[in-house]
This record gives C-alpha cells, structure tokens and sequence, in this order.
C-alpha cells in the first residue's frame, strides 16, 4: 500500500506538470512525437505496478527523468532555456562555467538516464532475473547501453520517416556529427556511475557481498552446450 501511495502520488506530480507542459509548446509536432514513448512506458507501469511495485527509491529515479523529458519535450531539447533560467535566478552562466558552446540539455538528460534508470533496472534484474553479484551490476549498464543505441536509432527512423523541420528538431544534433555517439557515452557514463555509487554501498552494508559475487561467477554448469546439448536433446526426444 505504501509503494503504491507513493507511485500515484509521483503519477499526479507528473501528470499535472506534463499537462502544463503540454500548453502551447514550442513545436507541437515534436512535442507529440517526444511524448510517444512516453505514454507507452507510464501506461506499462500502470498496468504493471501492482503486480511488479518498484521501490520508492526507483519511482524517484523514474519520475524525476520523466519530468526532464517533458521539459525538453515542451520547449525542444535545443532550446531549453536553463541558461536564461540560472542567470535570471541565479546570476550565473553554466555555459560560461563548463565552456559550453552549445545548448546541453540533451546531452544532461542522456547522462541522467543513465544515472537514474540503471537503478530501477538492476531492481527489475534482481528480482525477475535473479541477476546477483557481478551481473547485478553488469546487465543493467549493459541494458542502459543498449537502450540508448536503440533510442538513437529510433531517433534516425523518425527522422527518415518525417523528414523536414520535424525531424531536425527531433533530432536535436545542432550541427554535430558525432551527437549519437556523445549521447550514448554520456549515458552510458551515467549509468556506469550509478551502479559504482550501488556496488560501494553494497559492498559496505551487504554482508554476503564477497560470497555472492564469487558465486556470480562460478560455472554453474560444466558440461558443453551447443550441439553438444542439442544431441542430448534428441535423443531424449
């Protein structure tokens, strides 16, 4: 009951500001197509949250992300104002602090979701996979890698299949070849940061540490797949 409080409540934070959001967007075709994936993974969380209830500590990770999405989705991830935003509130300039000279806030955003999806894809590993020691670590920095190479992609298909101004908004690479592959990095830094921050306060609190990554790693079957198995297989059969 606790956890699912907690999911609704983040779900009304992010749907009253996603509503707001929706008002008068910068480009309101990219804004649609920015929110297709959107609505898919939120409706899947609905339809899954009773059965598979993350940890409040992944619902944080999940919405926070989810709202810099709409923030990029509202004004196009290359004109978000967070430059304006600091100087104006602030008095201080993030481009002229890490000698950026170009709008960042894609390139934040795919270190974050890195840094705050990996979690909640360990947790999904963990529970469903039974993913422990080593691979508890490695599959969802794995999946984290991956995911964002299939993001790109997507990214690619929509602009081949929309063309035009949409899909250079879309797109976002604002004049840089190398865009795909610095996002990717960026996320897959974010993610290898975040499970480092999880294995050295496993490795602190967690009194099986040593024990269960020594088993990660052990073979738990000896005898050769492959044809070797298929062979087995038909024979049985």
């Amino acid at each position: 009951m606790q956890h699912k409080r907690y999911f609704f409540s983040w779900l009304a934070i992010f749907s009253l500001l996603s509503l707001f959001l929706a008002i008068e967007p910068h480009d309101r075709a990219d804004w649609a197509l920015e929110n297709l994936l959107v609505i898919f993974f939120v409706f899947f969380m609905l339809l899954t949250y009773r059965k598979f209830p993350f940890s409040r500590i992944s619902y944080t990770l999940i919405f926070l992300f989810l709202i810099l999405h709409e923030i990029g989705a509202h004004y196009t991830y290359a004109k978000v104002p967070y430059e304006y935003f600091f100087q104006q509130y602030f008095d201080f300039s993030v481009n002229a602090f890490f000698s950026w000279e170009r709008n960042n806030f894609d390139r934040v955003v795919h270190f974050l979701y890195g840094f705050f999806l990996a979690y909640p894809i360990r947790e999904l590993y963990y529970r469903v996979a039974n993913a422990k020691g080593f691979w508890g670590y490695f599959f969802p920095l794995e999946l984290t890698m991956a995911s964002s190479m299939v993001f790109e992609l997507f990214e690619w298909a929509a602009a081949e299949i929309f063309g035009g101004d949409l899909g250079v908004v879309y797109l976002g690479t604002q004049g840089d070849i190398w865009d795909a592959h610095k996002d990717m990095a960026l996320a897959s830094l974010g993610a290898a940061i975040a499970m480092l921050i999880t294995l050295l306060i496993n490795l602190r609190l967690q009194r099986n540490f040593n024990k269960e990554w020594g088993e990660s790693l052990s073979i738990k079957y000896k005898e050769p797949m492959g044809e070797d198995k298929l062979e087995e297989m038909l024979k049985d059969n």
